[in-house]
Formats: C-alpha cells, structure tokens, sequence
C-alpha cells in the first residue's frame, strides 16, 4: 500500500531517485546574488549551456546526451532558466518532440513567475520548482509567490517550492497548503558559497563531503508535514548521481568493459613494447574484443590479467567514468 506521503513526492523526484532525469543547464545567469548558491564559479554568471557535463550547442547535442543516458526525463536549471525563456522553449520542444509528452519535464526558478511567463511553457514543462530567496521567507505571503503558485497551477502545472535548509525556513509553512511539494536540500559548502559561509560561523557536519552541520535541524519544524521533502547532500551523490553513471556506463559500455555498480566501468589497458598487432595476435583477441586507444590496447580487464606473461609492455587495470571520464584509479600489473 502506498505510503500518504508518496502521493506528495514531486514526479520529478522520482526519476531522480532512478538516475534517469538529465541535468539541462540552461545558463549561469541569474538576476539575485544569493550568498548560499552552491553554483561553480565555472558556471555561476556565465551564459552557456550544458547537459549533464557536457556543453552544448544544439537541439542535437541535447538529444544525442539524453539517450547516452537513456532519460527518462530532464530537470531545466541554473542560474534562473526563466532569463533564457526562449532557449527553454526550444530545448524543452526538442525533448519532448523526441521522447513524447511522458518525458517529465521540471523546471527551477527563483522568480515568481507571471501568467505570461508561464505560457509558453504549457505543454513543454511538467512541473515548476520555486526557489524564494532567504530574505523573502519570513514574509512569503506578502510576496508574488502565491500569486504565482496559484497562477501555475490554473494553467495546469505540478507546483512546489524547493529551498536549501537554513535558519527561518519555518516561514515557509505558510505556502505549504497552495504548494503539492516543498523540497528541502540539506545545505552544502562549495568553492563559490565558501566565503559566505566562514562569514556566518557555519561548518561541516563531517570531515568528508559538502554537507553543513545543523541542516537538518533548521528544517525539522516542517519535516512534519506529508508535503516536505528532505535531501541530503549524501543521497544525491549516492544515489542519484550513481544511478546516472550506472544508466550512462550500461549505454556506452564496449563489450569487453565490465561496468560496476557505482556507474564506472573497467577494462584492461596495454601499451606493448613491440606493435600493437603482434599483441593482439599473442593475446588471441578477435575483433570486437579489444580496442586501440592513446596508442594503448584495451581489452578485458580478466584477458590482460590471464595473458600478462605472454606480451612485454605497460599493464594495468583502469577503472574510469563512462564515456572516456575522469579514471578513479590505475593498478599496474
């Protein structure tokens, strides 16, 4: 039987939770200077375009990242996407012209939307996330946002508020009775935020990871309510951005990689002393079981082991991110 909560979680977070929603960035540009942003200073203010990681220019280049990962659907973000209203009208089109009206589209803004915003999204975008600033919420009521919310749910989108936990969010009970979801992120330190958070005397919650101490407690007075949601910096690296990999490497994988369960996959790299066709031929491989790369030879990770002895060269196992990623680690043989 279902939980009576589930029927609050945002449609979005549910393909999060599978990995299966592409990251559309859609620009850097934002018109607040939140001191809490957790945005790169490679992406923050900067006008460009990326899915997932990779930058792109086109409809195509979208398309082509959302079936490396097989999406189920896409998140739109930034900066605010709502200053590129257009380049969010085209790629949504692009998507949901592709993958068809069940390819769950969100959309994140910190604006509080009008009705003539909203319009031309009608159809394209699913779902619209609200991110009111800090200063806002201790008198949310006496600002556009309910205006907005009210507006977006009579043109017929899912609506909730998603926020950072910080100290006052319980100002934001009051919208949870217009909203269908309020998402609450635990607060996370990052090369951008850094300063802003010595300033305040706030810390890490652990020696590893990004997560800051006492989150959790600033939201608890709204953790109550079946409408709130609570993400911890540790889930979406473990869960979310794992299941992502584990979709990409399944996608892309050569037939001899061996993915893994953390969304990487390993093979076996050679780099022989002679040609690289005499070691081919000395490994016994056939076509499609190996793969010239860098001037190396890459092959199963279990070939390379058991034929080690036969070839003279640079051995070793390499496990890296899909699609010719970063390598998490070499181990010679």
């Amino acid at each position: 039987m279902e939980d009576a909560r589930d029927r609050y979680i945002a449609p979005g977070c549910r393909l999060c939770r599978e990995g299966a929603k592409l990251v559309l960035f859609v620009t850097g540009r934002c018109d607040r200077d939140c001191w809490y942003c957790p945005l790169s200073s490679g992406r923050k203010g900067v006008d460009r375009v990326f899915a997932n990681d990779r930058e792109v220019e086109t409809e195509e280049d979208l398309i082509e990242e959302a079936r490396v990962m097989s999406a189920l659907g896409t998140g739109v973000t930034g900066g605010d996407p709502l200053l590129e209203p257009d380049r969010v009208v085209r790629f949504c089109r692009a998507l949901k012209t592709t993958f068809g009206p069940d390819h769950q589209i969100h959309l994140y803004t910190g604006r509080a939307p009008t009705r003539d915003e909203l319009l031309p999204l009608v159809g394209l975008v699913d779902e619209v996330r609200l991110h009111p600033p800090h200063a806002d919420w201790g008198r949310i009521l006496r600002t556009d946002y309910p205006r907005a919310i009210r507006e977006a749910r009579a043109l017929g989108f899912a609506i909730g508020v998603e926020v950072p936990a910080l100290p006052g969010i319980q100002g934001l009970a009051a919208l949870l009775p217009l909203v269908d979801f309020l998402n609450i992120n635990e607060l996370e330190w990052g090369e951008a935020n850094a300063d802003g958070m010595r300033e305040r005397g706030l810390e890490l919650a652990r020696p590893t990871g990004n997560a800051i101490a006492g989150s959790r407690d600033w939201a608890r007075p709204l953790l109550g309510d079946p409408r709130t949601r609570y993400c911890t910096s540790a889930f979406k690296d473990s869960v979310q951005l794992r299941e992502r990999l584990v979709r990409v490497a399944r996608n892309t994988a050569r037939p001899f990689d061996e993915c893994t369960g953390d969304g990487t996959v390993v093979y076996g790299r050679l780099r022989p002393d002679g040609a690289v066709g005499e070691a081919v031929a000395a490994l016994g491989l056939e076509e499609g079981e190996y793969a010239i790369e860098e001037g190396g030879l890459e092959l199963a990770w279990w070939r390379l082991v058991e034929g080690r002895d036969t070839v003279a060269g640079e051995k070793a196992v390499v496990e890296r991110y899909p699609n010719r990623g970063m390598i998490v680690e070499e181990t010679p043989l």
